[in-house]
């Protein structure tokens, strides 16, 4: 056993300190502990029994042991009493161990005897078998024998008493003496000492005059002052008393009638004035404590199960009659209760202390159910809080005059002066008494009056320290007392609305907690809660069940009556329905107007309560959308909060702590609110009048941009306003959207799906929008300056995007700028137009200098190299309220007030009196309309000229275009065009706004082609309500183009004499060259290349089988189609592909599905505004210019044809010579006639590389590198003789004395070759076109994704390696001598290669007659449409005739190459010598371009082909 008091230590150094230190202990111990267990605590017995057992095993000498007893008996009286004990315990202990602690402990006992501890008690305490051992005894058998005769005489031997009926005169007299008159002159000790002289005159037993006292007592207990020290002088030993007051309960339990109220009376006074011991008393008192458990646990089981069963049909065998003996043995146990009658009677006369030892010993809550102890609890309650709540009432002096005091009773108890003796004396009796504080309503009032009190003095100041003790004690009564009592009230709404008053006094915090413990706790844990709970639900059901828009009024009534003492229940029922039925929602708003104060703020937190459940999965079963339970509590949160007055922080600051935990998903819930209490509502579904009067000023937007009519929103927006201002979560709500809704991408679970980010990252965004609206336009400027931090802060501190950053700082800036430009305008007495512009832009100056001084160390210095501050602050400061005004959406309100006002003219039922009110509004509704866009004009010029200021500081001179435009479009455009769908159209105009300020360094053709070149990435990277937004900056875009293109009148006037269209920039020293511009027909080139570019790109991701880009390229198709697709080829593509996406997604992705569906129905009734690609642009003229730049390469491939038709006057030996030589002039002359026709269409290029080459090339052909493109678009390291000598022409000479060597190399040639070389060289180039023409049809079918890298193939071709090539051969032509030079090597090398020059490498060939990258491409462009068409004529799509004849003859034109391109020059032998002739012309037109588009399989087939050709030329050439 572990030592407590005697440490190993306190015995090892005994002799010096130990000794010392345990006499010490002893004497501070508790000596009387009258216990005769042996706890393992720090008592006397304790440290005695440790002493003993220390010498019993030799730890320390017997001699020290009784020397230190020794000392401590002067000290402590009942040391040989507990000594004794100790010995006692030790002396059973040894009998079970060996000898030698035996014979220890025998002499120990020896050396104590007589001076420690008499013998009379060492006889009294040891085992009989021990005092001989021991030496107190002689003899063990004489000492038996001697006890047995003893307690023969004590127990058995009848004495001869005087009874009652014996001798009654002594009795007589007794009674009398004791029933004479208290207030005479005898007193106590005179009563006292006539009955000691009755006793032994008369020889009265003691005992029995002890009872007869106590039945005097009993019939007088209001004379307790007498009989009460009486008793105390009377009695010797309290245990007496306790048995004969015991035996009075026995007795009457035991007889039929019950214990009367004077003996609970007379025994609480008794025990009150410590003339009793309860647990001598307690086990007298009936019923059983074995009893009272079991009946508790079953009465709480029975409890749960009423509630378990409350809404089912019970079939139940038993009879009624059975039922209702059970309920009468329910309640005869607790009625007739000996204990519970005597608590009630110690409560009664204020001994609370003894009351609550009698309640612990029963179970929890047990007593206090019973009525009669409930009530005198409450009844001492007022006796103990009446002084205090005389002086703290809360009421006026009149009121406080006419209340009536609590009349005193005889037994006066400790009553409560000050707050801290409430708390003392009457919170422990509240607490105690929880729920059951219901049965006296005007003790709860007094209560919350206090609290109310006390609370008010807390506020102001007036509540000392220690009276703050008293602030958790009431927490704690209303936790456990009010809110469970109010539960058991039947529909006190009065005692409701009491119960507010305090509970506001509180924060939400602190309220929210107390309604979860009241909510989640209080009704589980006493049975009559349970089955009010269970009783409340049943009813919320019936009333839910008829709960309809025709029944609101009386099933409100009933559930606001409901509601008022169980709110909680009431409202979780009504809540988990509206989760179910979202049809709900509106009658249940509408039914919730009976409510009082405290039910609506318990509303509030049963709707955070309900909308944070965690058992609940906020994501459909999908893991793709959110669940319609969160979605339509959010909607009934929006609707309570707009509709009545609840508390708006819970929910605000809820959101706020999601937020901060990472969680996004609650952000719906602040988006019904603010769009329910203030009517803004952000939406992608915004018509184009709603986004044009959205760029007006504030009365325009509010009338023009609403979806819904939302009216009085006036109080309920001030309401949320101030919410946000009092607890400062304005800014933080904005700055946890802002870093959330970037984090989300990164953040969130890797396993979820892609829809779901993108929908949390919309939701943010949406969320971030409205709120920042919402904040813009109830804060004050001041309010919001305040609480903003500035912009560099906002982006390096807090990390927000910049997009958000600026829409929050932009309004300030507005308001910033427009202050100091009215202190400027007063200051300027003449206000001129001019002096108000001037002033404008001195206080934009003013204004925005410290914001582009504090932006600069944001970005690194390598980006303000091609845009500067000035510019990235003003395009990011600016909206469309200052670039445009909608005089549209202007004159639209402007009718629609007109109409209302002839409306009430011809409405004869209105009063007069209404109708002029109505019209007086409507008419100052105008005047306000007018005046507003008046100043919006106004603004917008000032805006204007301040831009015509700024522009020369925007861009830097000397710096690349297109690192320029890229930097414009990552930092700007592409950012803030995805904001807003009002930022989109922003972007759009703005770009038109740079345009027409001819600001210098901006081309407007390299940014528009920049923006429609490849939007594939684009879109795949967008979310679905970003990809709507780029879809109107897109739509914006294209609509400005495409005015340009409508008309040569528009062009000319808005774009041809701007800087913006250069396509060649020169230097100003150089007189004779000039700036050259991009003209009309050009640009429509242009346009079509935009239009094929943009083609391409839905294309590829409508292909991709990717959600999101599919999803994106059909609500970006659906966004532009007032602008795109204008061209029917175009149209027609884009049409199929989605008539097949729909049926492939019909029953796999229903939301892509809808999407397309949608976008088809919209796309064929746009069908009639769609024109043929000749009349979008020339396109003849486009083929004529491209042939006029192929003519060095025609005519090689007349010189390849002629070799042609010497092979095949070789193989046809039976035809006629005559006929061959006529049909070989015939072709020389269509030859000729079709080159002298491509030379008189030919329009030269003019000198100097410019922007045509990159915005007029092939779609393929846009390089991708901005190094690359700039290069092609300044013109560095090329002079203006380059492009003279890429576009020379050879003249007819030369070409007359081509042909005549041409025709003596054929002949030649025929008569040296041999027919055996020939048939076999034919048979392997015939296998090798067939295996290749196999692979081709293979490659045209393959899937879609092969097609994406089929388009991939061609980018890389058109704008990697070819541009090279092509710019290197421009280097070689620019360094040969002249012209005539270059002829006669031309010449010479003809000569060489007569014998095989159809079989010579592709590779020289394209060093000299090389194609243009661009002339490639616009091939490689016709090409692909022509596969495209061959394909889509497999399908039997109709087409126009001339689009169906332009398609057969490029068709037959593909054809021949391809076979040419496989291998087989001449043909298979059933083709007639004219087609033969024709696939050999047209052999090197698409030799360029087969290189495109083999990949790397065809392309080694192709050239093993090549090297047999090589080998069998070079042996010929030998020959």
């Amino acid at each position: 056993m572990a030592s407590i008091c005697l440490s190993g230590d306190m015995i090892r150094l005994w002799d010096k300190t130990g000794r010392s230190e345990f006499t010490k202990l002893c004497k501070s111990l508790n000596e009387s502990d009258a216990s005769i267990k042996l706890l393992p605590k720090k008592c006397l017995k304790r440290a005695l029994y440790e002493l003993c057992n220390a010498v019993q095993h030799n730890k320390l000498k017997i001699d020290n042991a009784v020397s230190v007893l020794v000392d401590l008996k002067d000290c402590l009286p009942s040391l040989p009493s507990t000594l004794a004990d100790v010995l006692g315990i030790v002396d059973v202990e040894t009998n079970c161990l060996e000898e030698p602690l035996r014979e220890k402990f025998l002499s120990l006992v020896g050396a104590v005897r007589q001076i420690v501890v008499p013998d009379v008690l060492l006889k009294e305490r040891l085992d009989q078998d021990s005092l001989e051992l021991a030496g107190l005894v002689a003899s063990q058998q004489g000492f038996n024998q001697k006890y047995v005769k003893t307690k023969t005489r004590l127990y058995y031997k009848q004495q001869k008493f005087n009874l009652l009926r014996e001798e009654s005169e002594g009795y007589s007299k007794l009674i009398t003496e004791l029933n004479s008159d208290f207030k005479g002159k005898n007193t106590w000790e005179q009563v006292l000492q006539n009955i000691k002289s009755l006793i032994g005159c008369f020889d009265l037993d003691p005992n029995r005059v002890l009872d007869i006292i106590l039945e005097a007592f009993e019939c007088y207990p209001e004379e307790h002052t007498f009989y009460i020290p009486l008793l105390r002088a009377y009695i010797i030993d309290k245990l007496t008393l306790c048995h004969i007051l015991g035996f009075k309960f026995h007795f009457r339990e035991s007889s039929d009638w019950s214990t009367a109220t004077s003996l609970f009376k007379c025994a609480a006074l008794l025990l009150k004035n410590d003339l009793l011991d309860l647990d001598h008393l307690y086990p007298y008192l009936l019923p059983l404590d074995s009893e009272i458990i079991p009946f508790h646990n079953k009465e709480i089981t029975e409890a749960k199960a009423y509630a378990r069963k409350v809404n089912t049909l019970v079939l139940s065998d038993k009879k009624e009659e059975d039922k209702k003996e059970d309920e009468q043995q329910i309640i005869d146990l607790r009625e007739n209760n000996q204990k519970l009658g005597l608590c009630e009677a110690l409560l009664e006369i204020g001994s609370w202390e003894k009351a609550k030892a009698i309640l612990d010993r029963l179970p929890e809550n047990f007593a206090i159910a019973h009525p009669s102890i409930s009530k005198a609890m409450c009844s001492l309650l007022h006796k103990i809080l009446e002084p205090v709540y005389e002086k703290n009432t809360g009421l006026n002096s009149l009121l406080a005059k006419k209340r009536k005091c609590q009349e005193k009773s005889y037994n006066d108890c400790d009553q409560a002066q000050t707050f801290q003796e409430v708390y003392q004396l009457a919170m422990p009796v509240l607490s105690v008494l929880g729920p059951y504080a219901s049965r006296d309503p005007v003790l709860m009032v007094k209560v919350i009056r206090l609290a109310k009190t006390f609370m008010a003095k807390r506020l102001s100041g007036g509540v000392g320290p220690e009276d703050e003790v008293a602030y958790y004690g009431f927490l704690n009564v209303i936790e456990e007392v009010l809110l469970p009592s109010l539960s058991l009230l039947p529909n006190n709404c009065a005692m409701a609305e009491e119960i507010w008053s305090l509970l506001k006094l509180y924060p939400y915090e602190i309220r929210y907690r107390l309604y979860g413990t009241w909510k989640n706790e209080s009704y589980f844990i006493h049975p009559i809660l349970i089955r009010t709970r269970a009783d409340t639900l049943d009813r919320a059901k019936y009333i839910t069940k008829r709960l309809s828009k025709e029944t609101v009024k009386p099933s409100g009534r009933q559930l606001g009556k409901l509601s008022h003492n169980n709110p909680g229940i009431v409202f979780d029922y009504l809540l988990t329905q509206i989760q179910r039925y979202d049809n709900l929602i509106g009658p249940v708003v509408d039914a919730l107007k009976y409510l009082t104060s405290v039910s609506y703020d318990m509303l509030s937190f049963c709707i955070i309560e309900a909308i944070a459940n965690p058992e609940k999965d906020r994501m459909k079963t999908d893991n793709m959308n959110i669940s319609l339970w969160l979605q339509s509590l959010a909607n009934f949160a929006g609707a309570i909060c707009r509709k009545y007055q609840v508390e708006l922080s819970g929910l605000l600051q809820y959101v706020a702590n999601q937020l901060k935990a990472g969680k996004s998903t609650d952000l719906i819930l602040l988006r019904e609110v603010v769009l329910k209490m203030a009517g803004i509502e952000v939406s992608e579904e915004i018509t184009d009048d709603q986004l044009e009067a959205m760029a007006g000023g504030e009365l325009v937007r509010q009338e023009g941009s609403n979806f819904s009519q939302v009216r009085n929103t006036k109080k309920s927006s001030t309401r949320l306003k101030d919410t946000l201002l009092e607890h400062d979560l304005a800014l933080s709500l904005c700055l946890l959207m802002a870093q959330q809704r970037d984090s989300t991408v990164f953040a969130e679970d890797a396993n979820k799906h892609l829809k779901l980010v993108g929908k949390l990252f919309d939701q943010c965004q949406d969320t971030l929008v409205q709120f920042g609206s919402f904040l813009s336009m109830q804060l004050s400027t001041e309010e919001f300056v305040k609480r903003l931090p500035p912009i560099d802060v906002l982006l390096s501190t807090y990390h927000i995007p910049h997009s958000a950053a600026f829409f929050l700082s932009r309004p300030l800036y507005a308001h910033a700028i427009n202050q100091k430009y009215e202190e400027l305008k007063k200051n300027d007495k003449k206000s001129k137009t001019s002096t108000k512009v001037q002033c404008y832009v001195s206080a934009s100056e003013d204004i925005m200098s410290p914001i582009v001084e504090a932006i600069k160390p944001v970005f690194s210095s390598k980006i303000w190299d091609d845009l500067t501050p000035q510019f990235y602050i003003t395009f990011w400061s600016l909206s469309m309220y200052d670039l445009h005004v909608p005089t549209a959406a202007y004159e639209k309100q402007v009718q629609i007030q007109q109409n209302q006002i002839d409306a009430l003219e011809d409405n004869r039922d209105m009063p007069a009196s209404k109708k002029k009110k109505e019209q007086d509004r409507c008419r100052n509704l105008i005047e306000k309309l007018k005046e507003e866009e008046k100043k919006q004009v106004e603004h917008v010029e000032r805006v204007m000229a301040r831009l015509e200021k700024e522009k020369e500081l925007w861009f830097p001179t000397g710096t690349l275009k297109s690192e320029m435009t890229t930097n414009l479009l990552q930092y700007c455009l592409f950012p803030r065009c995805c904001f807003t769908a009002s930022d989109a159209v922003y972007c759009g105009h703005f770009i038109s706004v740079l345009h027409k300020l001819e600001t210098p360094n901006f081309s407007t053709l390299i940014t528009y082609d920049r923006v429609f070149n490849d939007i594939t990435y684009t879109v795949t990277s967008c979310t679905e309500n970003e990809a709507r937004r780029y879809g109107r900056f897109l739509c914006s875009a294209l609509e400005t183009v495409m005015r340009w293109h409508s008309s040569l009148e528009i062009y000319q006037k808005e774009c041809y004499v701007y800087p913006g269209f250069l396509t060649v920039f020169r230097k100003a020293t150089d007189v004779n060259n000039r700036m050259d511009r991009l003209d009309y027909e050009n640009f429509r080139h242009v346009c079509h290349k935009w239009h094929y570019r943009l083609t391409k790109s839905v294309i590829t991701c409508l292909e991709s089988k990717n959600y999101s880009q599919i999803r994106n390229s059909l609500i970006v198709l659906t966004k532009i189609l007032p602008q795109f697709p204008r061209m029917t080829q175009i149209g027609m593509a884009i049409e199929r592909r989605v008539d097949k996406l729909s049926k492939e997604e019909k029953d796999k992705r229903p939301d892509i599905y809808a999407l397309a569906v949608g976008y088809s129905g919209q796309l064929k009734s746009k069908k009639h505004t769609w024109v043929p690609e000749t009349e979008f642009h020339n396109k003849e003229k486009k083929q004529a210019t491209n042939a006029q730049n192929q003519s060095q390469q025609r005519q090689t491939d007349t010189a390849r044809s002629k070799d042609a038709k010497a092979e095949a006057a070789h193989r046809d030996k039976g035809m006629d010579s005559d006929k061959k030589e006529k049909k070989e002039k015939l072709s020389d002359k269509k030859e000729q006639k079709k080159e002298a026709k491509l030379k008189s269409n030919h329009t030269q290029e003019s000198n100097g590389v410019n922007v045509k080459k990159e915005v007029m090339e092939a779609p393929d052909s846009v390089p991708h590198h901005p190094h690359n493109a700039e290069k092609s678009l300044a013109g560095e390291g090329h002079g203006p003789e380059e492009g003279g000598n890429r576009s020379r022409e050879k003249t007819p000479k030369e070409e007359k004395s081509k042909k005549s060597e041409r025709k003596d190399k054929e002949a030649s040639k025929a008569a040296k070759e041999k027919a055996k070389e020939e048939k076999r060289e034919r048979k392997e180039k015939e296998a090798a076109a067939l295996l290749m023409m196999k692979e081709e049809e293979q490659r045209h079918q393959t899937t879609p994704r092969s097609k994406e890298h089929h388009y991939d193939r061609e980018e890389r071709g058109g704008s990697g390696g070819h541009a090279s090539s092509s710019s290197s051969s421009g280097h070689r032509r620019s360094a040969e001598p002249s012209p005539r030079q270059v002829d006669e090597r031309e010449s010479k090398r003809r000569r060489l290669e007569a014998g095989g020059a159809s079989q010579d490498s592709p590779h020289e060939g394209r060093s000299k007659y090389r194609k243009s990258p661009s002339e490639e491409l616009d091939e490689s462009w016709e090409w692909e449409r022509e596969r495209v068409d061959r394909k889509e004529k497999k399908r039997d799509h109709p087409m126009d005739d001339f689009d169906a004849d332009n398609k057969r003859r490029k068709s037959e034109d593909h054809h021949a190459a391809a076979r040419k391109q496989n291998g087989e020059p001449n043909g298979s032998s059933s083709k007639s010598h004219g087609e033969r002739e024709h696939k050999e012309k047209s052999k090197a037109s698409h030799s360029s371009r087969r290189e495109i588009y083999t990949d790397g399989d065809d392309s080694q087939k192709i050239v093993k082909v090549k090297e047999k050709r090589e080998k069998s030329s070079s042996k010929k050439q030998k020959k």
